[in-house]
């Protein structure tokens, strides 16, 4: 009875969220496990939905065996790592240099956080441009830029390129995360004490060490949430995509543009499963990232 007295009232005060979640996420979750184990194919062109049967995990094994589909987990593989590490060095530069209590500080902080603001489809129309293809007298955005200064050199076929193409999706991607980390770095930095900054050079610490063993310790927790946030979204990176190149296009597709394409030809069941193979890779990133929280908040 005590027990019911002491929690009874939270219970009842959470029980709606409790209950939306269950049923809109775990509920949802459940059924797209369910549905990616049939064979379930419903054409568009025709009405009704032909009768379907369980496969297990048949439909998994065809996807991991099917060439396109590697090829999405390659671009995926390929964006993760230029967006996490472009993100991570621009967001902590930036952080760096205002923490030197640069003039107009305010400004330049409002200036590197605007991307965010921007949505990604918004952001993908003008990156449409800007990332054209084009070469020589039909060149216009970055690579009419770089005829403009003297790089011709650096002119490339941006997002056409089979093998690297999605590399070039990463740069707007940067371009509209970095100010995120920065915002979460800074605060690191804010957040240290003053005093440890003075006690390490009145232990004869240069500015190497001061950073090497007391600033980067300080923002080890931060570095690992901006990398669990940016691993996150960059397994579910899908408007920009459509934004910039659209869902048909072969060297940009990534595992969220083919469930788009199978849901639009009405293969629910090998869409469910590309949806549950992102959800596991997803998981992979985030459990041990909960039980290290976990442990430390033991600590």
């Amino acid at each position: 009875m005590r027990k019911l007295k002491r929690y009874g009232p939270p219970i009842l005060l959470i029980s709606p969220s409790l209950f939306l979640i269950g049923l809109f996420v775990y509920v949802l979750i459940f059924s797209s496990a369910q549905t990616s184990m049939t064979d379930i194919y419903t054409n568009p062109q025709f009405a009704g939905t032909r009768p379907h049967t369980f496969v297990w995990f048949t439909n998994f094994i065809d996807l991991l065996k099917d060439g396109d589909f590697q090829h999405s987990l390659k671009n995926l593989l390929l964006y993760t790592l230029v967006f996490i590490t472009g993100a991570m060095f621009f967001g902590f530069l930036w952080a760096w240099l205002l923490d030197k209590r640069a003039r107009f500080e305010g400004v330049f902080r409002s200036v590197f956080l605007f991307p965010m603001a921007v949505s990604s489809v918004a952001a993908g129309v003008v990156w449409r441009w800007l990332l054209n293809s084009n070469v020589g007298d039909r060149a216009t955005g970055l690579n009419r830029l770089f005829q403009m200064v003297g790089l011709d050199f650096l002119e490339n076929k941006w997002t056409n390129n089979i093998s690297f193409g999605i590399v070039a999706v990463a740069i707007p991607a940067i371009w509209q995360m970095s100010g995120y980390i920065m915002a979460l770095f800074l605060a690191g930095f804010r957040g240290i004490p003053t005093e440890l900054r003075e006690a390490a050079r009145v232990d004869g610490a240069n500015e190497f060490k001061l950073y090497r063993y007391v600033i980067f310790p300080q923002l080890s927790p931060v570095a690992l949430s901006a990398l669990i946030i940016l691993g996150h979204m960059s397994l579910k990176v899908f408007d920009l995509i459509m934004a910039i190149t659209g869902a048909k296009f072969y060297p940009t597709k990534v595992p969220a543009v083919d469930m788009y394409n199978l849901m639009t030809e009405g293969n629910f069941a090998n869409a469910a499963a590309v949806g549950i193979i992102l959800l596991l890779v997803v998981l992979v990133l985030i459990v041990p990232y909960l039980i290290h929280t976990a442990r430390g908040d033991k600590r």
